[in-house]
This record gives structure tokens, sequence and C-alpha cells, in this order.
């Protein structure tokens, strides 16, 4: 029963990040990224190290460039997951949602 609970939720999530999605790169799309399990493959989420954007107030000293591989360095090593190309959606939804957290 738990099982079933826990797939249906995560269909829900699939199913409201790909809405989200069809929209376009959005911050609201990266903060549903950067709370979601499902980059990597450990369970963890990049909320998981950084709850409510903690240690990520500084990261306006980085282009978008640097921080696009800033973001993927941590999908594949802290999250175990796979990189994203550098025009992917999904990591162009979570620049713009990191960037709502930087500190002028």
């Amino acid at each position: 029963m738990i099982r079933i609970a826990l797939l249906l939720c995560s269909l829900f999530l699939a199913w409201g990040m790909l809405a989200v999605a069809a929209e376009g790169p959005s911050a609201a799309l990266g903060k549903s990224l950067f709370e979601s399990t499902t980059l990597g493959t450990n369970g963890r989420s990049c909320s998981t190290c950084h709850p409510a954007g903690k240690g990520l107030k500084k990261i306006a000293v980085y282009d978008d460039d640097q921080l696009k591989g800033i973001i993927n360095s941590c999908i594949s090593g802290a999250l175990k997951g796979k990189k994203f190309t550098p025009d992917a959606q999904e990591l162009n939804a979570l620049l713009a949602y990191l960037r709502t957290l930087q500190k002028n």
C-alpha cells in the first residue's frame, strides 16, 4: 500500500514538472527540480544540502556558464545523477531559480 502511494506521488510530481516544463524554463520549474529527488539516483535533492537555499547567497559572483557547471557538478557528484546539456530546459530552470536566491 505504501509503495503504491509513493508511486502515485512520484507520478503526480513528474506530471507537475512536465506541466511546468511545457511553459519553458522558469524559476518555478527550477524550484520544483531543486526540491525533487528525481535529478539523481541516491534519493537526495539539491535542497537536501541546501535547505531554503542555504549556502547559495553569494552565487552572484558566478556567470551563468560557471553556475551551470557547478549545478551539473552537484547533480553528477552529490546526487549521483546525469549531467544536463548546457542548453537543457531543466538546467536553465535551475539556474533561474538559483538566481532568485542570490544576494547582490
